[in-house]
């Protein structure tokens, strides 16, 4: 027969409990595998006072319901308590071999810039669906203390879009699944908040290509501006062919079949972050596999070309070889190959430009200014989208000249492009259909 064993107020202690020489409780239970563990209070209930000095603590029983219902749920407490959002990253990545190399460099990046500083040291367990959202929204609404991977400093980053948290999103949520699965957690922190955040208004902006008449001042200003002229022909490819940055970039004339006029897309060109902090540059497969297609070479972008190919053809073709990749077909004033953060820095000055032009001209003129918006190179492949869905009925086809992995990102264009001529059409139903 089992001896009743009580505390020192003569309170009967349940099996696993005891009451040790100090005066702290202690509870003893067996871990998923049969490990032994405990765990201290000096509280037995939460009625009990903390003896002065000591530092309060849960109370035993509230802990021991906490191991109850994690053994219920078949979840690791210790291990849950103990491993850190950085420990679970790591072990996250280590299971991801066949990452390409830019991304699992850009991962690294992303996580210890922003994540690490916010979330690392906490405890897996201890995160919870309002810490992340707070997270997110403080990114959105103010930036977050960022770590230099450079110099290690700490300093305040720039607000982020909504748009631009999904990368961060791409990295939490895998990190917290993993956590699911092996059994340190029972839900995933991170499910839903990007959608909490997509339908509030928080830092949101939507994406959209320019309209036909800031496309028609933006193109008009740079043909007739000599200082940048020499961005015609890569403005007209973007605009005619709606490629991603590091596609265009990218672009070899041996991709460029002017037999058949088609332009095959097989590559992309990045500026990867290596280990070090330094960046590079490097060929890279293009973002998914749809990315890999065959775009028609419309005669606006072959005259482009062929004019890019004659300027070569008087000053030299450009000599650089990226992971044996070599006869690119756009490079800057140095003969070096553009990097996107740099290609948008200099698409910025030049829209800065065009509004101030078409300023003094719509005052000379008596009419209000057409002004362009921000933009960036991704702008002209959303301008391309625009103009085709406006002018083409079959998505599929849509989709497959884009390279969209997903046709939901093509059916959002759509949508948006062809509102203007749902309008239009149904002017044009005006007294046309007997309704009474």
């Amino acid at each position: 027969m089992n001896r009743v064993r009580k505390d020192a107020r003569g309170r009967i202690l349940r099996i696993g409990e005891d009451q040790m020489p100090d005066g702290r409780y202690r509870f003893r239970y067996s871990g998923p595998e049969g490990e032994r563990n405990a765990v201290y209070s000096w509280q037995l209930i939460p009625s009990d006072r903390t003896p002065a000095g000591k530092r309060q603590t849960v109370c035993l029983r509230d802990m021991e319901k906490v191991i109850a219902a994690e053994k219920a749920d078949g979840i690791d407490g210790k291990m849950s308590r103990s491993i850190t959002l950085d420990q679970m990253f790591l072990h996250y990545m280590e299971g991801k071999p066949g990452l390409k190399a830019s991304t699992r460099s850009n991962y690294f990046y992303l996580y210890s810039t922003y994540i690490e500083p916010a979330l690392g040291r906490r405890s897996i367990a201890s995160i919870r669906y309002s810490d992340v959202r707070a997270f997110y929204v403080r990114m959105i609404t103010s930036g977050v203390r960022m770590r230099d991977s450079r110099t290690g400093q700490y300093q305040q980053s720039r607000p982020f879009r909504v748009s631009s948290m999904d990368m961060i999103q791409a990295i939490l949520h895998p990190v917290f699944d993993l956590a699911v699965r092996d059994g340190c957690i029972r839900s995933n922190p991170s499910d839903g908040v990007m959608r909490e955040l997509k339908q509030s208004a928080v830092g949101r902006r939507k994406k959209r290509g320019l309209t036909e008449k800031e496309q028609a001042v933006f193109v008009a200003f740079i043909a007739r501006t000599p200082k940048y002229q020499r961005w015609m022909p890569l403005v007209t490819v973007f605009l005619g062919t709606g490629l991603r940055v590091g596609e265009l970039l990218g672009l070899c004339w041996e991709d460029c079949d002017f037999e058949n006029n088609t332009i095959s897309v097989n590559h992309s060109l990045i500026y990867r972050r290596l280990d070090g902090g330094k960046c590079q540059m490097h060929v890279t497969t293009p973002k998914t596999a749809s990315g890999c297609r065959t775009v028609p070479m419309l005669s606006e972008v072959r005259r482009a070309l062929l004019l890019e190919q004659e300027r070569q053809e008087r000053n030299g073709p450009c000599e650089i070889t990226v992971d044996g990749r070599s006869g690119f077909i756009f490079q800057n004033q140095l003969g070096r190959l553009h990097n996107p953060s740099g290609l948008n820095r200099e698409l910025e000055r030049i829209r800065k430009a065009c509004n101030r032009d078409e300023e003094k001209r719509a005052q000379l003129e008596g009419r209000e200014p057409v002004v362009i918006p921000h933009l960036s190179a991704h702008t002209f492949r959303h301008t391309f989208c625009t103009r085709f869905c406006e002018n083409e009925t079959n998505v599929k086809m849509i989709q497959a000249i884009m390279g969209h992995a997903d046709i939901a990102t093509t059916m959002n264009i759509y949508a948006d492009a062809t509102e203007k001529k749902k309008k239009e059409t149904m002017e044009n139903l005006e007294g046309k259909i007997r309704i009474c």
